[in-house]
């Protein structure tokens, strides 16, 4: 069997195909990638450093001919897949440089003993991908478990299979992929020889890959969904760059994006000048498009059933928002709008859309706003927008979100130096910066203490004493 890929943006354009994997294929490459692995560890960590530099490279050299297959297979905009696939290159070289310092073995001898803290691989890890932005969400995996000396065995989505496919060739280290859909997904999740999982995805695959992981006692890592509020507070410009980026927040790739800003929130009495503005911006940065076209900043939905879904969530009254340079009966397109004082129990405001449809809702107060703001189970990214800098981390400290941006939303304010990750049930475990790194290794311990080492000063304790340092 083979995994067609149309185009959403032209449905009646196959791009390309990749051969599924049945479930006993996925066992004979797990267990290649386990075999692999041990010599792979037993490199030198410069080793592995200098082959993931070379791979950076030839990424690097391939993002003219891979960006454009990257816009077909997924309908984000061309400009958008060049920019996904040269930050993937630059988070790789992060972590060669950064590698070092993390992975290294920590050693102390002192009057207490002898003690070391080694950094060790845990064999393969499953990497579990989606399809919005498959290159960057895979290279978050692949590049800190291979420089820890693990295998990878990478799962894409079978809505983006095609680029990432052409990348993972790219690298000349234990790193195989598996196309398939659930069944595909659970016999590598479930395998006996994957030792850790890392997951990118909706909250209900997170809830079926840890149940998985979870039978086998596999660790894992969960980056789940999001539903980011975006706080403006009574001192929060409305100036051209700041709502600029504030739409773009919402409707890159199409507000496909676990961290877009999906829920807006202003004073009341500065509702009407904020809608004003907001339409000002989109009608700056946002045209829908074919996502090869020149111009287009927003391309369609991944498929026909988000066109459905989010043409469902758009009530009569919202407001249209950009230029539409589209055809919604040839391509997944769906015009993008401002929903304007719903009600705020409303599925528009309560759950993760996932779609070019966003909501504005005035508020009476920041004590009000903080508690409609934390309300719900999830609790990745959140927002605040405040002239007063001092005054936004102040209210940013009481957000319930793992990431809080200030004066700013999604990618543009993320940076490789801060971690990135969930609260409450948008998953656990961290992406990006150290804490990314050490997700893909055990600390194992060797400890000899003072008073049993050879020439020892004090006699030692009785047989079953408590450390006394």
């Amino acid at each position: 069997m083979i995994i067609e890929r149309e185009n959403p943006a032209r449905f009646a354009e196959i791009v390309g195909a990749v051969p599924s994997t049945p479930p006993d294929r996925v066992d004979e490459i797990v267990r290649r990638a386990d075999a692999e692995q041990r010599s792979w560890a037993a490199r030198p960590l410069t080793d592995r450093l200098a082959t993931l530099t070379r791979a950076a490279a030839a990424i690097e050299d391939a993002i003219e001919e891979l960006a454009p297959l990257l816009a077909r297979e997924s309908g984000k905009v061309v400009g958008d897949c060049r920019g996904e696939l040269g930050f993937a290159v630059r988070y790789l070289r992060w972590v060669v440089q950064h590698a070092p310092g993390v992975y290294g073995d920590r050693e102390l001898d002192d009057d207490l003993g002898r003690l070391v803290e080694r950094r060790r691989p845990f064999g393969v890890v499953a990497a579990v991908t989606p399809w919005n932005a498959p290159i960057i969400l895979a290279m978050l995996k692949i590049a800190p478990a291979l420089a820890a000396g693990n295998a990878v065995v990478v799962k894409p989505s079978p809505l983006a299979p095609l680029t990432i496919d052409r990348v993972i060739a790219l690298f000349a280290a234990p790193i195989h992929a598996v196309h398939g859909g659930a069944e595909t997904g659970a016999a590598l999740v479930g395998h006996e020889l994957v030792r850790k999982v890392a997951f990118t995805g909706g909250t209900d695959g997170g809830r079926a890959v840890a149940a998985l992981a979870g039978d086998r006692l596999t660790p894992t890592v969960m980056e789940l969904g999001g539903n980011d509020p975006a706080v403006l507070l009574d001192d929060a410009s409305f100036d051209d760059d700041a709502m600029d980026r504030l739409v773009m927040a919402s409707f890159a790739t199409s507000g496909q994006v676990c961290m877009a800003a999906k829920r807006l929130y202003v004073p009341q009495s500065r509702l009407g000048e904020f809608a004003d503005a907001y339409r000002s911006a989109a009608g700056r940065v946002l045209t829908t498009g074919d996502p090869l076209a020149a111009g287009v900043t927003m391309g369609p939905v991944i498929s026909a059933a988000a066109q459905r879904a989010a043409v469902a969530l758009i009530p009569p009254g919202a407001v249209p928002l950009g230029r539409f340079d589209a055809d919604p009966s040839t391509g997944y397109f769906v015009r993008p709008a401002l929903v304007i004082a719903p009600d705020p129990d409303a599925p528009l405001v309560t759950r993760e859309q996932f779609a070019p449809v966003v909501p504005v809702l005035g508020y009476p107060d920041e004590k009000t706003v903080l508690t409609w703001a934390n309300a719900g189970e999830l609790g990745l990214g959140a927002s605040v927008w405040s002239a007063d800098e001092e005054r936004a981390f102040t209210f940013a400290r009481w957000f319930e979100a793992g990431f809080t941006f200030v004066n700013t939303h999604n990618r543009t304010g993320m940076s490789l130096r801060a971690p990135f990750g969930g609260v409450k049930r948008s998953g656990w475990g961290r992406e990006y910066a150290h804490e990314g790194l050490t997700e893909y290794v055990q600390t194992c311990v060797i400890h000899a203490p003072a008073a049993f080492r050879p020439g020892a000063a004090t006699a030692p304790a009785g047989p079953s004493a408590y450390p006394t340092g």
